[in-house]
């Protein structure tokens, strides 16, 4: 049951969501020079652990501008079948399709050829194990 009694949070007691590009800028405050942390801390109203946790996470890697996406030159190579069998006696329907294929070049050197067949997801799944 309530008895009446309702508290009111201000400050910085509330859950507030930060963006990477505004972490990693409170975070270069700290470093400029004759800047202390408490106080930049105090200025963007964030508890000085916070601020901490984000420096630490900067120095590790583990807190960093998201790649920029690039473009990279691409070959399609086309080819047909040289095999395409006649279309059958029956009244199915036989449709001759051209095999598309692509390659992909990564920057290490390593290449990935993907006939048109393979679904999106695997390739993502490819691509993302070859660059890790």
């Amino acid at each position: 049951m309530s008895d009446g009694h309702v508290e009111i949070l201000s400050g910085r007691e509330r859950r507030r969501r930060w963006s990477v590009a505004d972490k990693l800028r409170i975070v270069a405050e700290t470093k400029e020079r004759g800047a202390c942390v408490k106080q930049v801390a105090a200025r963007h109203d964030v508890y000085p652990g916070l601020l901490f946790t984000w420096r630490r996470q900067v120095r590790d890697g583990r807190l960093t501008r998201p790649p920029v996406p690039m473009f990279v030159p691409v070959e399609i190579e086309r080819s047909v079948s040289p095999a395409i069998s006649p279309p059958p006696a029956s009244p199915t329907r036989a449709v001759a399709v051209a095999v598309g294929r692509i390659e992909i070049e990564l920057g290490d050197g390593s290449r990935v050829r993907v006939d048109d067949g393979v679904s999106l997801v695997t390739l993502r799944r490819v691509i993302s194990a070859l660059r890790g």
